[in-house]
C-alpha cells in the first residue's frame, strides 16, 4: 500500500511538543553534521588527511565561487559560515532522505503505521523556517554594514509617492523571496519523494536506481540554489553601500 502524507507525520511528543519523523531526522542530520565538524577540528593535520583534504577543497572552492559573487575574499570569508552551513545542512538532509529505511520503516500498526523518518525538506515547516533564517540574516548583514535607518528606508521611504511605491515593491520582494525560497525546496523534494515511493511499488528492483542517482544529483542542486540565492541577496544588500563608503 502507498501511503504519501503531505504533512510531516507525529513520532513522539516531548511534553506539549510533538515531534515529526521529518523533525527527527532532522535532529541526526545535525547531529552528524557536528560530529563531522568536531572530528575535522581536533584532527587538523599540516598533511593533511582525506577527510581534512575534501574539507579544504570544498571550502576552498566555496570561497572561489562567493569571491566571484562578492568581489572580496574578506567578504567571502565574512558571509561563509551562513552561505556554506544552509548549503551542507540542506544538502545532507536531502541526501539522508534517501538513505534506505527513511520513509519505509514504519512505527505503529494498520492504519496508524508512520514512517519513523522523513526527508526534512518534504515538510514544509523544515523549508520555511530555512527561508525565515536566510531572509532575515540578509537583513542583519545589511543592517551591520548601512545601519538599521538605512536599511529600513528601502522598505519605507515617505520622500516622495514614488519612493514610497518602490519601497512597498521592496517590502513585498521579502516576502515573495521567503515564499520562493519555501516552496521550491519543499516542491523538488517531496516530488522526488513520492517518486521514487512510486516506483518502488511499481518495479521494485533495478528500475528505481537510475531515479535515485537521479534524486541524489537533485538533491545537491537544490541545496546549491538554496546557498547560491541567499549569497546573491547578502551581496545585493550590502554591495551598493560598501561600494559608496568606499568611493567616499
Amino acid at each position: 500500500m502507498l501511503n504519501i502524507s503531505l504533512v510531516a507525520e507525529k513520532v513522539f511528543s516531548i511534553g506539549p511538543f510533538p515531534v515529526t519523523n521529518a523533525l527527527l531526522l532532522s535532529f541526526v542530520v545535525l547531529v552528524v553534521a557536528a560530529v563531522i565538524a568536531v572530528t575535522l577540528k581536533t584532527k587538523l593535520a599540516m598533511v593533511p588527511g582525506m577527510l581534512q583534504n575534501i574539507a579544504e577543497v570544498a571550502l576552498e572552492g566555496a570561497l572561489g565561487l562567493m569571491d566571484s559573487v562578492l568581489g572580496s575574499r574578506r567578504q567571502s570569508e565574512k558571509y561563509l559560515p551562513l552561505v556554506f552551513t544552509i548549503f551542507i545542512f540542506i544538502l545532507i538532509s536531502n541526501w539522508f532522505g534517501l538513505v534506505p529505511g527513511v520513509g519505509s520503516v514504519t512505527i505503529g500498526h494498520g492504519a496508524d503505521a508512520v514512517p519513523l523518518l522523513r526527508s526534512p525538506a518534504s515538510d514544509i515547516n523544515f523549508t520555511l523556517a530555512l527561508a525565515l533564517i536566510a531572509v532575515t540574516m540578509v537583513n542583519v548583514f545589511a543592517v551591520s554594514i548601512v545601519g538599521l535607518r538605512e536599511r529600513a528606508s528601502v522598505f519605507f521611504n515617505f520622500g516622495s509617492p514614488i519612493k514610497l511605491f518602490v519601497g512597498l515593491l521592496e517590502l513585498i520582494s521579502e516576502f515573495a523571496r521567503i515564499i520562493s525560497f519555501t516552496f521550491r525546496l519543499f516542491g523538488n523534494v517531496f516530488a522526488g519523494e513520492v517518486l521514487l515511493a512510486i516506483m518502488a511499488l511499481l518495479v521494485p528492483y533495478l528500475v528505481p536506481l537510475p531515479f535515485m542517482f537521479l534524486e541524489v544529483f537533485v538533491g545537491f542542486i537544490q541545496a546549491f540554489i538554496f546557498g547560491m540565492l541567499t549569497l546573491i541577496f547578502v551581496a545585493l544588500a550590502i554591495t551598493p553601500h560598501e561600494g559608496e563608503a568606499a568611493g567616499h
